[in-house]
């Protein structure tokens, strides 16, 4: 099934936030925390630890780090204690923005967020402000060249919700949270290497901005980007260079 063109636009917003990752470990370690928290140390009866987890060794994290910090989340060894908050609010052209933070200190963390807002003329909004526009689901991408039909095929028969191809080639898997898993194992075990693959809030309609208006809504999410206590952050503008 066609859809519109995403894939520039998503190597965009990954190639940005990669370029500011030095913090990666850091956020990586706080995931593994809260997921082994919520849900315990055990990885075959975590999905969201497995997750953290290949995350870390993408990032190449060493191993004794991870089981240290699951230990710490899990009672094992005194550690911080993290909690997850998320705050929407709107960017440039009325761009809808999600952050997503991890955070021991709540006041520190909503004061960096306010102040990135408001320095590059964006507005925080209130809880549920921004988050009807997105979807929570598995987005599993493949770079342009993958063969369609097969990873059709294979992504459908083990949970796909769907299927979309943008005009430049690239293909976009989406699932649910809960299928994201076995529909990723299973396009590797078929032989197809994903770009991008995670869990993820998915923008249901986009905001393209161009000009001054790309490059402050750029600055806005950089600054977003740089805070400690960030995770993640979702957002349904194209930005065009």
């Amino acid at each position: 099934m066609a859809g519109h063109s995403k894939w520039a636009n998503i190597q965009h917003r990954k190639g940005r936030q990669d370029e500011k990752r030095g913090k990666i470990w850091t956020r990586v370690i706080r995931e593994i925390m809260v997921a082994a928290r919520m849900g315990g140390g055990d990885l075959s009866a975590n999905p969201r630890l497995r997750l953290a987890v290949d995350r870390a060794k993408a990032a190449n994290l060493p191993a004794d780090t991870v089981k240290r910090n699951i230990d710490k989340a899990t009672g094992n060894l005194e550690g911080v204690s993290y909690e997850e908050i998320r705050y929407e609010g709107y960017g440039i052209g009325g761009a809808a923005i999600i952050v997503d933070t991890m955070t021991d200190n709540k006041v520190r963390t909503v004061a960096d967020v306010r102040h990135a807002f408001s320095k590059h003329g964006g507005n925080l909004g209130t809880d549920g402000s921004v988050s009807f526009q997105f979807k929570h689901c598995g987005q599993i991408l493949l770079a342009p060249g993958a063969d369609e039909a097969k990873v059709m095929d294979v992504a459908l028969e083990n949970g796909a919700d769907d299927v979309l191809t943008d005009e430049e080639g690239g293909i976009e898997v989406l699932t649910t949270p809960s299928d994201f898993e076995a529909v990723k194992n299973a396009l590797e075990a078929a032989g197809f290497k994903p770009e991008i693959a995670e869990v993820t809030m998915r923008a249901e309609n986009s905001i393209a901005l161009e000009g001054a208006d790309a490059a402050k809504m750029q600055k806005l999410l950089d600054m977003i980007e740089e805070i400690d206590d960030v995770q993640n952050v979702y957002h349904n503008a194209e930005i065009q260079e």
